[in-house]
């Protein structure tokens, strides 16, 4: 009797719609994250981003939770995982980042929105982001923020000079709402950092404004991740499985398309060029005769009694009913009986808020404000005027998906990138070997052939 060990690997070939992109070396990229906190879109596009490490070259992972309880040990939890995957990942691809790599660059940012000025101290993620912004190379580093904006926001007050080193992605909408000051800031001190401010195109890539033909977000879990590796498993943990990924296309910007032209396409969206973030100012509270484009930076701006407290302390607020709850906004004293508060509405609605306060004499009570589905909406005085390298969301009515400004120039391209995503998660699905042992008995007359 023989018996014979046979090995049966077996390989997807496929042709990687990756190859596409136009440029040759691998882009630099800081992530700044909100992973943990209130909205898992983050964990799922921490996976996505993890099993392309091998296009990129990652330099940073910042925890960033302008809201919400983030920190670096989700992101440490998301690479244990990575970690368990790689072995299937580099069985068909080289050049992945190496988990102990990728725990030396994670960084704890800011938790929590900056206070009126838009910038506090420093964190190790805002030092990070200047060291990584420092450091000698020809490309640009991208810092692609996925979150609140206090990090970069602190690193910009720090080091000034790193404007010029750095290009931005940021995906604004709600996260702008949560980190007013910090964008405030920003964006009258630097009006000439190299900026793409996405408001609402991102969600294109998840909505099910549907296109007949366009791969769904609501199975794709069950037809394409089920049963892939760890990741995969842990990816049912999010919205059960369904695609929300609002933070991807940052990243997907610099895998297809020419990074360097916003307004071409790309896998990310393609933008248009603005020279103005809008912005109002009220002394009062506002009323139905009030109207702001949506993501606009509302300020209000109260004369008060005169308090003894440090600055920037908070002293009322603004309550907007949220669901069957409320969310609370802080406004600031800024001496001399003047006080302020920012806000910045992510969606066209009838917003109705209410003032409070502890302050004898603060002008308290309820108002409301219209907010208008077009950004950057009309023209005020008090706009902030940019530079020449400030992009944002299309305005093109041929590219709202629904009522989402720029949605059709990300969602155009889902197919495409789910596609060659299908192929990464295939690989978590197989066996490292397969042994097979086969027994075959022989004669006389054959051992003899």
């Amino acid at each position: 009797m023989i018996r014979l060990s046979l090995l049966s690997i077996i390989y997807l070939f496929s042709v990687q719609l990756f190859g596409q992109a136009t440029s040759i070396s691998k882009p630099r990229i800081l992530i700044s994250t909100d992973i943990g906190g209130t909205d898992p879109d983050d964990n799922q596009s921490l996976a996505h981003l993890l099993m392309y490490t091998d296009k990129i070259d990652l330099e940073g992972l910042v925890s960033s939770p302008s809201y919400g309880s983030g920190s670096t040990s989700e992101i440490f939890r998301m690479i244990d995982l990575y970690e368990k995957d790689l072995p299937n990942l580099k069985n068909h691809q080289s050049g992945f980042a190496e988990p102990e790599y990728l725990r030396s660059i994670t960084k704890q940012g800011r938790k929590g929105g900056a206070p009126f000025a838009g910038f506090t101290t420093s964190t190790e993620g805002s030092e990070w982001i200047i060291k990584t912004a420092k450091k000698e190379d020809n490309r640009p580093l991208w810092v692609l923020v996925w979150g609140g904006l206090e990090d970069l926001a602190q690193a910009l007050h720090d080091a000034p000079e790193i404007q010029n080193q750095i290009r931005v992605y940021w995906i604004g909408g709600p996260n702008k709402k949560w980190s007013a000051n910090s964008y405030a800031y920003i964006v009258a001190n630097f009006p000439d950092l190299w900026m793409i401010e996405v408001n609402s195109s991102y969600y294109g890539f998840f909505s099910n404004n549907q296109i007949p033909d366009v791969i769904k977000t609501t199975d794709y879990y069950q037809n394409q991740i089920e049963g892939a590796g760890n990741l995969g498993e842990d990816f049912r943990n999010y919205y059960e499985g369904e695609i929300k990924m609002g933070d991807t296309p940052s990243l997907l910007y610099l895998m297809h398309g020419n990074a360097n032209e916003p307004t071409s396409e790309s896998w990310g969206g393609k933008f248009e060029k603005i020279q103005r973030s809008s912005r109002a100012i009220f002394d009062r509270k506002t009323t139905l005769k009030d109207s702001v484009a949506f993501c606009t930076i509302v300020e209000y701006k109260f004369q008060g009694p005169k308090i003894e407290v440090s600055a920037d302390s908070v002293v009322f607020w603004m309550e907007v009913p949220y669901q069957n709850d409320k969310q609370v906004w802080p406004g600031y004293y800024l001496g001399d009986g003047l006080y302020s508060l920012r806000y910045a509405p992510k969606q066209a609605e009838v917003l109705r808020f209410q003032f409070t306060s502890f302050i004898e004499g603060f002008p308290t009570g309820e108002g409301q404000l219209v907010v208008t589905n077009l950004w950057p909406g009309k023209a005020r005085p008090e706009d902030y005027i940019l530079g020449e390298n400030w992009y944002s969301d299309s305005s093109n009515p041929e590219d709202f998906d629904g009522r989402l400004q720029g949605g059709k120039t990300i969602l155009k391209w889902r197919n495409e990138v789910l596609s060659d995503w299908a192929i990464r998660w295939s690989w978590l699905k197989e066996k490292e070997v397969i042994t097979i042992n086969i027994s075959i008995n022989l004669t006389d007359e054959d051992q003899a052939q």
